[in-house]
């Protein structure tokens, strides 16, 4: 029998502790895999994998002692089979031991094809076949089984001027005008698929805004649009990832819609369907930009202008064995033309419609009819207009422009309503006292602002009237219309809070 303490044995072995090599001997002779005696004693898996050969060979030596596995016709019992030619050390067992798992093969390679992991196969091993061994066994079967059956992919061939794929990642430090240290920007790529010619711009900081003006930009360096664009579920372009229905930001779906593009988001979690620009990205940070550093923003962004166009274009590129540039001018007839007006950035906030029918936005007041009173609106702020949207069609309502002083309104004056008060019908009687001329004014009044308290004198007037005006010396009755004109027009602020008004 193999002696560890023997000369012999220990010349040919690192030198462990009696106690471990008594362990790891014990635990040989239970057929106990080399993973789980390297996890109990520490002992590196080569020194048990010489223990094993070790104690195996001396028992195959050995002609009286009577061994576990098959015995040869002489009585010896075969040296272990060595391990196939690039086997891991995971899949490295005892020549003993046979995974209990291989009597369900068939069952367990449908569960990893159903993309099952190792925990849910052991509980339906235990609950459905009383499988009896642990779930490491069950774990290290399935490990097995995906590196021996990677998964995969098909090869895809695009048309020009079919495609185009957008991701960010990371620029070259550059140094931060606001903290004055050097900082990472975002870096924007757009990879044409079909020629692989890319636009690289890099920004400090990314918005829905920034994201539609760089896809404008990267049109029109291209000098045509592609059909449709593959983008990743980030925030600047999908507000609600799905597979069928998603949901694009506003400002994006209205710049695609602009061009006339298509967005394709990708599958979450699913970075091998835009695949080429995630290969641009790392090509430019590890070619490009690796060890450089930027004074500025607008420094980087010539460098990779100028990169691109010398460098990255006239490559022969791996895949296709082409130059780049050379595809790049097959591509670009098949993109389709630019429109003539460039797309105008605005930024869109929800609001609600005021009981005078207006909507507040930056502190100005805008006319929202038709939308109803209390009803919720879109409205899109452009540089110098405002629009008024549905929120559910995205429907176009109103067109005004956008006023640059705060308080303004914006309101016709068909849209007033008339809204008498219920002292009406005494301050008309006051002012036919006064004077038929003094009453056809109020009545215009009325008739023109709805709201009796714009003329606030005239409440004046009908107490001076009940305390007996005929007490008070007589005026002539151009006199008394002079005075009551030069009253009622002038301006109020008492029924609104607006400093001005503006009829349309």
């Amino acid at each position: 029998m193999f002696d560890p303490f023997s000369q012999q044995g220990a010349g040919e072995l690192n030198v462990l502790k009696r106690h471990l090599q008594s362990t790891v001997l014990t635990l040989l002779d239970r057929n106990t895999s080399q993973r789980e005696i390297h996890r109990l004693t520490g002992v590196d898996r080569k020194t048990i994998r010489r223990y094993q050969a070790l104690r195996a060979g001396a028992e195959a030596n050995s002609p009286g002692e009577v061994t576990t596995g098959s015995v040869s016709a002489d009585g010896q019992i075969p040296p272990p089979r060595p391990p196939a030619f690039g086997t891991s050390e995971a899949t490295v067992t005892s020549s003993l031991a046979r995974s209990a798992c291989e009597a369900h093969r068939t069952w367990i390679e449908e569960q990893v094809r159903l993309k099952r992991n190792a925990q849910a196969i052991y509980q339906d091993l235990v609950d459905q076949f009383g499988f009896p061994s642990s779930y490491q066994s069950v774990k290290r079967f399935v490990r097995r089984l995906r590196h021996a059956d990677p998964e995969q992919f098909d090869r895809l061939e695009f048309l020009p001027g079919e495609e185009a794929q957008v991701d960010y990642g990371e620029g070259a430090p550059t140094v931060d005008p606001k903290s004055g240290r050097y900082r990472r920007p975002r870096l924007f790529v757009m990879t044409l698929r079909y020629s692989r010619r890319s636009f690289r711009r890099v920004v400090w900081k990314s918005s829905q805004q920034v994201w539609a003006q760089l896809h404008e930009e990267a049109f029109r360096y291209f000098g045509g649009v592609p059909s449709y664009v593959v983008l990743d579920n980030l925030k600047e372009g999908v507000l609600k990832p799905d597979l069928y229905e998603p949901q694009l930001n506003p400002i994006y779906s209205a710049m695609l819609a602009h061009y006339a593009v298509v967005a394709d988001p990708a599958r979450v979690a699913d970075p091998n369907r835009k695949g080429c620009v995630e290969n641009a990205i790392q090509h430019t940070q590890g070619t490009a930009l690796a060890g450089r550093r930027f004074e500025t923003l607008e420094a980087q962004n010539e460098f990779l202008r100028h990169w691109e166009e010398n460098w990255a274009s006239k490559r022969i590129h791996g895949s296709t064995r082409r130059q780049v540039e050379a595809m790049f001018q097959e591509e670009k007839p098949h993109l389709r033309p630019l429109p003539v007006a460039p797309f105008r950035i605005f930024t869109e906030v929800v609001r609600t419609v005021c009981d005078d029918t207006t909507v507040r936005v930056d502190n100005s007041y805008y006319a929202a009819r038709p939308a109803p009173i209390g009803s919720q609106v879109v409205v899109r702020i452009y540089t110098t207009t405002i629009e008024i949207r549905d929120r559910h069609t995205r429907a176009l309502l109103r067109v005004h422009s956008r006023m640059a002083h705060p308080g303004s309104v914006v309101l016709p004056t068909s849209e007033r309503p008339f809204n008498p008060s219920r002292q009406t019908a005494v301050l008309l009687a006051s002012a036919e006292r006064i004077g038929p001329q003094t009453r056809a004014l109020c009545q215009q009044v009325f008739d023109t602002e709805g709201r009796p308290s714009r003329c606030g004198a005239l409440s004046g007037w009908a107490g001076s009237t009940r305390r007996g005006w005929s007490s008070r010396p007589a005026r002539t009755p151009s006199t008394t219309a002079s005075t009551a004109t030069s009253t009622c027009v002038r301006p109020s602020s008492g029924c609104s809070n607006r400093r001005s008004s503006r009829l349309e």
